[in-house]
């Protein structure tokens, strides 16, 4: 299978900008599984609703999300992107899946970070699991996180119960450490992961918000298959097998799952 990641700088408030963009930087790659930046289509330091409202859209029939499936269709590709979605009169942090026939499934980030409590909703919806195929693949199961959520161990835990082979994590990281805490993510459960990260800086009422770039595909080992650079447009694709994320044997005695002891877990 063919996952990666683009790495970009969207332009703030752009949507069409930024979709351009994204067709451009994919016309010539051939994928099945592509992950890209946390709020792809707006760009993230908000400083108004009016703002927020112009950078949104409603999924799944607004323009950002239709120029995905008309990628997706054309590269017969999932796609994971970061989108700042609109539902009446609130705002969520989100994220969409993008089937090749034109189903979309969305998950809206459940751990807001700092200021984005100011703009958005918490999510609503349950961390669910999806499996993708095309017709000479065999079947996998992915699940998405967003950004802040990669502190919570509990969100890719879940996901990792549930099935997920693959987590597609959409970022605007700006703290130092995140990138490394991915790896043990991947670790803990087993699980390939693909953290997408932006690049670039903001500016929002004299304030700058710098974003740390380093996108990175881990497998299940902690093995870091590759780390992008802190400053710099990529597109990277990379063949895994994700079958290797179904072998949750840690020794010939000790099972990931099989071992938990749940009923000394706090609850």
């Amino acid at each position: 299978m063919k996952i990666g990641y683009l790495q970009f700088k969207p332009e703030f408030a752009d949507p069409e900008s930024n979709i351009l963009q994204i067709s451009k930087s994919l016309k010539c790659k051939e994928f099945d599984l592509i992950v890209l930046p946390e709020l792809a289509n707006s760009g993230y330091f908000f400083s108004s609703f009016d703002e927020l409202k112009k950078a949104s859209e409603t999924i799944p029939d607004g323009p950002f999300c239709t120029s995905l499936k008309k990628i997706s269709f054309e590269k017969k590709g999932y796609i994971v992107s970061g989108i700042c979605e609109r539902e009446g009169n609130i705002y969520y942090n989100s994220s969409v899946l993008v089937f090749p026939d034109g189903k979309i499934v969305v998950y809206r980030k459940i751990q807001l970070f700092m200021e984005e409590k100011h703009w958005f909703k918490p999510g609503n919806i349950p961390l669910q699991t999806y499996d993708i195929e095309k017709d000479n693949l065999p079947k996998a199961r992915i699940g998405m996180m967003i950004c802040f959520d990669w502190i919570f161990p509990e969100v890719a835990r879940t996901l990792a119960l549930k099935g997920a082979q693959v987590l597609c994590h959409p970022a605007n990281l700006v703290m130092p450490y995140c990138q490394d805490a991915m790896v043990t993510r991947a670790v803990e459960n087993r699980v390939f992961t693909i953290t997408c990260n932006r690049i670039g800086s903001e500016f929002s009422k004299g304030r700058e918000l710098c974003f740390t770039g380093m996108s990175e595909i881990v497998d299940p080992r902690g093995t870091i298959l590759y780390r992008g650079s802190k400053d710099e447009e990529e597109c990277v694709i990379l063949d895994i097998n994700p079958a290797e994320a179904l072998d949750k044997n840690i020794n010939r005695m000790n099972n990931l799952f099989e071992d938990r002891r749940e009923d000394y877990y706090f609850k």
